[in-house]
């Protein structure tokens, strides 16, 4: 078994970038969910709730992010990783409360026009520590704006498997995983605790409850049924439908595309 693609998702539930190689942290991959966009109340948006934030594009520049809009492509924004207006906000996410950085009027004016919705962008705080639930860390590790671990891996194998149930195959982008490898049979990852990638070891925590976010058409931003509707009849356990494996780190370091997973 081998990774065969690498994917961060630098401003939370925004379309990802494609890597050849990236550094391996803590609190996840760099740059991964280090942004975040919230309502004027503090509270996260997502496209659980906003599907056409999947209509973004996003793309990794040596000292910023340069975003742009699928439907309106003469718009563009240039985030530089350095900004910080110098004030802070009081944001939640899920059951967790944490100061961040805001980044500035500009950038939220430029996603507030796009979205018509009143929103602001936030960045993680140098200084800020958001835990692991304290049930699933080994070394006190903490996770950046995911949702709430700091890695998920799913193998191309377990994506097979369901689009041989699906009228219309699916991309492996509707999951929004760190990390995909090939080699061993559907869901093998199921039933992994410690590997490495890399040199870096990883530890498995809990499987990934899929929500209605996996039915967002990556291209038009509209609701479907699938694959969730799919997925319940064979991946259902405790009420939640699973998908993947989210994952934490041991130790820091380097993952590249063609690495192989070591148990």
């Amino acid at each position: 078994m081998q990774v065969t693609s690498i994917h961060i998702y630098p401003i939370k539930s925004l379309p990802a970038i494609s890597l050849t190689e990236s550094l391996v942290e803590i609190c996840g991959l760099q740059y991964d969910r280090q942004w975040m966009l919230v309502d004027r109340q503090g509270k996260f948006l997502s496209q659980r709730t906003h599907p056409e934030m999947s209509l973004f594009q996003v793309k990794l520049k040596k000292d910023h992010l340069l975003l742009s809009h699928k439907l309106h492509k003469n718009s563009m924004f240039r985030l530089p990783f350095s900004v910080n207006s110098g004030k802070k906000k009081k944001v939640t996410i899920w059951e967790d409360q944490i100061e961040a950085s805001l980044a500035g009027q500009d950038a939220d004016e430029w996603f507030s026009d796009l979205l018509h919705i009143d929103c602001q962008l936030v960045k993680m705080g140098m200084n800020e520590k958001r835990w692991v639930k304290e049930k699933y860390q080994v070394n006190r590790e903490h996770v950046s704006f995911a949702d709430s671990m700091p890695f998920l891996i799913i193998g191309q194998s377990s994506l097979d498997d369901l689009n041989s149930r699906l009228d219309k195959p699916v991309p492996m982008g509707r999951f929004r995983p760190n990390i995909v490898f090939s080699g061993g049979p559907a869901f093998a990852e199921d039933g992994w605790d410690r590997f490495e990638i890399g040199g870096v070891a990883f530890k498995t925590t809990k499987p990934c409850a899929r929500c209605i976010m996996t039915t967002i058409d990556l291209d038009s931003g509209k609701k479907g049924k699938e694959p969730l509707y799919t997925l319940s009849n064979y991946r259902k356990s405790g009420g939640k439908i699973l998908f993947g494996q989210n994952l934490i780190s041991l130790k820091e370091g380097k993952i590249a595309i063609g690495d192989p997973i070591i148990f």
